[in-house]
């Protein structure tokens, strides 16, 4: 079987337009989304609406997902992320505000053995930045491997005989995963990488041959940075598509 797993679109339709196009992903098996289709960019209404166009998917809710789709109160967002994620609410139709209203909480588990998440297995805002909070992750995690999202920073965190590495992640790495190691992946971001690359990424896994395969293209940045400022849309969201950060 083979999996494109991806995350945090964040209403950037040239990006997500561009994965989609993508030769690598044709004769995928199963679609895999970590969640924040919507918030900072300028079309998320437009994202939305090819997100469920996807065949295969399956997917979890990311928090900016769970705040424009009146879930949750933007007060505890930067000031940045709560404009725009109250500037979406008026920009998304009826039928894809349901829609984003009933994406699923993680974790989810996927062909029984594999995990799915946003922030964390326990907590779907948790952010993973160390190998401390993978740890506190992996003992709420019921398969050997996971992948979550939220951070936008591509990396693999693995546990071996009870000690917690590393591996960053770089362009066209191939990885194979040793079947007595626990893994937590994360992608990175179709719509707003913060890896100071400001190239999308995502993976594919081959689970035929335990292969991760990490993959980054380019896409149309100056174009999204003109519709979010056009938008009226805080600048620093559309300066930090320029540098990754």
């Amino acid at each position: 079987m083979r999996y494109v797993i991806f995350s945090d679109i964040h209403s950037n339709i040239e990006a997500f337009e561009k994965f989609l196009g993508l030769k690598k992903i044709q004769n995928i098996d199963k679609y895999l989304f970590l969640g924040d289709l919507v918030g900072y960019g300028p079309n998320p209404d437009e994202v939305i609406t090819q997100f469920r166009k996807l065949p295969g998917a399956s997917f979890v809710r990311g928090n900016h997902d769970k705040v424009i789709a009146d879930l949750e109160s933007s007060s505890l967002f930067n000031p940045a992320a709560a404009f725009s994620a109250e500037w979406s609410k008026l920009k998304i139709e009826e039928t894809n505000f349901q829609y984003l209203k009933q994406l699923p909480k993680g974790p989810l588990v996927i062909d029984r053995f594999l995990t799915i998440c946003h922030g964390s297995p326990f907590d779907e805002d948790y952010y993973i930045f160390s190998q401390f909070e993978a740890a506190e992750s992996f003992k709420f995690m019921e398969t050997s491997i996971g992948f979550f999202g939220h951070t936008h920073f591509p990396i693999i965190y693995y546990m071996r005989n009870e000690k917690i590495d590393i591996v960053p992640l770089s362009e066209n790495m191939h990885i194979k995963l040793d079947v007595n190691t626990r893994y937590l992946i994360n992608p990175g971001s179709i719509g707003q990488p913060r890896d100071k690359n400001p190239a999308s990424s995502f993976i594919i896994f081959d689970s035929g041959k335990r292969e991760i395969n990490f993959i980054r293209f380019n896409y149309e940045v100056k174009r999204t940075q003109k519709k979010i400022r056009e938008a009226g849309l805080p600048e620093l969201l559309a300066s930090r598509l320029e540098s990754g950060v």
